[in-house]
């Protein structure tokens, strides 16, 4: 999720614990500032854009070392304002500040190594879209009336209300995305993919709430992008084809620095992505974030040529959806309109 619910989440979750055991103040400041920690990584450069991708949100979210990190954050924080007697209530506090972070990351598509040192599967439940105003209004609201009320009892029960009302919203997210899931899987399955099995389709929101949803599912050298509103009238799911480039993607795996560094994507994106040229350079991008033909993260690898010349190292070429012409698209599909998507 993006900095400002993370730390609204941080701040909400250390207040909750804390109560009026210290100054509120305090506890919505090192709440914040543990939920904010662990997108620190993203100041490290791991050589490539590549790296840079599949190793963010990877040690620096494993529930392990956040555990850990715990212990001295608390020891700091306790000696800092002469709270000794209060370290159990501290340690809880950091810890919940620390962990919700990777949980709440989890949420999104993108992909969180909680397993980290053991695993480095990337987690992504994709349930949420990584700016959400309903998920951080009420933790930030909550948060700011139990600062503005200097930890009254009737503010800190508003934190707790703001608080519970985001945890029931990304609740709803869950319900919707299985909802969608289910309905586009047996829409696709009479439209044509009789075999399309559950983890070849991806069902994510299509942004910043969880009421329109964009579905994608693999079909061999294709892939089927479409959009369902739960406002949406009863009707088939509508869907566009596209290549996946296997033949570009058969290419890469020939050259092998290149494949190598493509293998990352494709593990990384879950298998959802496709291979494409664009100014003579051949790219992969991750379908997940993004839509056709815009996607957040494409790397070109090699340029065209007869064979392809590898680049000597990867490009990062992603790009932004035009504004401009998708959020008059977003928001009349978002009220279920049959309007075609800007691309």
């Amino acid at each position: 999720m993006d900095s400002l619910t993370q730390i609204a989440l941080g701040a909400a979750v250390s207040v909750a614990v804390m109560r009026r055991r210290t100054a509120v103040w305090k506890a919505a400041l090192w709440g914040a500032v543990a939920g904010t920690l662990p997108d620190l990584d993203v100041f490290i450069d791991h050589g490539d854009p590549i790296l840079n991708m599949v190793l963010h949100r990877a040690h620096s979210h494993a529930l392990l070392w956040l555990t850990l990190l715990a212990l001295p954050l608390t020891a700091a924080v306790t000696r800092l304002h002469g709270e000794g007697a209060l370290w159990r209530r501290w340690g809880l506090a950091l810890w919940l500040a620390l962990v919700t972070h990777p949980l709440l990351d989890t949420l999104t598509i993108y992909g969180t190594q909680l397993a980290q040192p053991f695993s480095s599967h990337p987690f992504a439940v994709g349930s949420v879209f990584i700016i959400d105003p309903l998920v951080t209004l009420p933790w930030l609201f909550g948060v700011a009336w139990a600062l503005a009320r200097r930890g009254q009892a009737a503010s800190l029960r508003a934190n707790d209300v703001g608080l519970l009302l985001g945890v029931l919203y990304l609740a709803a997210g869950v319900l919707a995305q299985h909802t969608v899931r289910n309905e586009a899987l047996l829409a696709l399955r009479a439209q044509g993919l009789p075999q399309l099995r559950s983890e070849q389709l991806l069902v994510t929101p299509a942004g910043f709430s969880v009421l329109l949803w964009r579905v994608v599912a693999l079909d061999g050298a294709h892939f089927l992008e479409g959009y369902r509103s739960l406002l949406d009238p009863p009707g088939p799911l509508h869907v566009e084809r596209y290549a996946r480039g296997a033949a570009l993607d058969a290419a890469l795996g020939t050259l092998a620095d290149t494949n190598a560094q493509a293998a990352r994507v494709r593990a990384f994106s879950h298998g959802f992505y496709k291979v494409d040229e664009a100014d003579r350079l051949v790219r992969i991008c991750d379908l997940r974030m993004g839509a056709q033909p815009h996607y957040s993260f494409c790397f070109a690898l090699a340029r065209r040529a007869s064979p392809l010349r590898p680049l000597p190292a990867p490009l990062a070429v992603g790009s932004r959806v035009d504004l401009q012409r998708a959020l008059p698209w977003f928001w009349a599909r978002l009220r279920g309109q049959p309007v075609a998507p800007p691309n």
